[in-house]
């Protein structure tokens, strides 16, 4: 019988990647092995891309995605929630791992576990060679939590539930906010819009600062109660004196930083009351500084809570979200360009360009 082969989407070096074909591995005991029905590129998957990350410049590509069942390893039988699983199943596997070992998972910190990692964004050298969701096959490994996809939710919907939305609903959870407070959201990209769903579930109001048309158009589709477009308002004063005049003067309850760039942090501690909460969530990328006054964020007693990836049962918790709110929202419109797995580099450079809003990779 011939050998069963599959591909992948290898980045040599930032900004150069390539299609490679290895060997389809069978799944070892406590392992899950998929095809993947689908992959998204996320704004995680670009910084990688650009050569950004502090760590990952080269490895199998790829996080966000929706994966059905080919075959199970000894030992597996349910998903993490305990769901029975059999080949054919739709999964959403966390895309790092939960050691429950080391010295942050001890402390109950599982999203800042320190072996997270161990398997992802790994050379297609090292079997079992498809270490990312940027392939026909995804290898889930044991200690990976992977869900099983609630019957009747949109695969489209579902190949996200397991970055932005899983990420802004640990975050927000966070911050703890509340009924009848208000969120500034400061980006209106696929964190952003997930944001906005899940705060408008808490029941907040919400303002959005975004400076790109069909962003704040989506912004206001999600459900955002104002926007402000950075456009218009073009400083830091001004954008925090039109936050201060739809919040009577006091400035937001929460704030949230999904742009990704530097000075959004910096701007975030003008933007909320006194004694309010900020959430730091989208620069990831060590290295890139900007001016910051300590001394009024000591002044307005600001709470500052950054977070990174998310406990790996919330990803279960996003999944119930869309399934109860998925058609409240118009996340099927989140998705607008796909591309054949082949195409990888172009939806990599068109992403970056933003010349595609979000765009998936279909390997079959």
């Amino acid at each position: 019988m011939a050998e069963r082969t599959g591909k992948l989407a290898y980045m040599v070096e930032p900004e150069n990647v390539q299609i490679k074909e290895y060997p389809v591995p069978d799944p070892e005991p406590g392992a899950v092995l998929t095809e993947v029905e689908r992959a998204n590129v996320c704004g995680s998957e670009l910084h990688i891309w650009k050569g950004h990350h502090p760590e990952v410049k080269d490895g199998a590509l790829g996080h966000e995605a929706l994966c059905r069942v080919e075959e199970i390893g000894e030992g597996v039988e349910t998903d993490y929630a305990g769901n029975p699983i059999e080949p054919g199943d739709l999964v959403a596997p966390a895309y790092f791992i939960t050691c429950r070992k080391c010295p942050a998972c001890q402390n109950g910190q599982f999203n800042l576990c320190e072996n997270a990692y161990k398997h992802w964004s790994k050379s297609p050298e090292e079997p079992p060679h498809f270490h990312g969701t940027f392939g026909t096959h995804y290898y889930i490994n044991p200690d990976q939590y992977f869900y099983k996809i609630p019957d009747g939710l949109d695969e489209n919907v579902a190949a996200g539930a397991n970055c932005a939305l899983s990420q802004m609903i640990f975050g927000i959870d966070k911050v703890d906010l509340s009924q009848g407070e208000t969120v500034v959201v400061q980006g209106a990209g696929g964190l952003g819009l997930n944001a906005i769903a899940v705060a408008k579930e808490r029941g907040a109001n919400v303002v959005v600062i975004e400076g790109i048309d069909r962003r704040l158009e989506r912004a206001e589709a999600f459900g955002a109660d104002h926007t402000i477009d950075f456009r218009e308002y073009e400083t830091v004063e001004a954008r925090a004196d039109r936050v201060k005049e739809l919040t009577d003067g006091v400035g937001a309850d929460v704030g949230i930083e999904v742009a990704g760039v530097p000075p959004a942090f910096s701007e975030g501690i003008h933007l909320v009351r006194r004694g309010g909460r900020y959430l730091e969530v989208g620069n990831v990328s060590p290295g890139h500084t900007t001016e910051f006054d300590p001394g009024l964020l000591t002044r307005r007693a600001i709470e500052i809570q950054p977070v990174v990836r998310y406990d790996p049962w919330y990803l279960r918790l996003a999944l119930e979200f869309l399934d109860e709110h998925a058609e409240d929202y118009p996340y099927d419109r989140l998705i607008d360009t796909e591309f054949d797995l082949l195409d990888v580099s172009e939806a990599l450079e068109r992403s970056e360009s933003r010349e595609v809003t979000r765009a998936t990779l279909l390997p079959h």
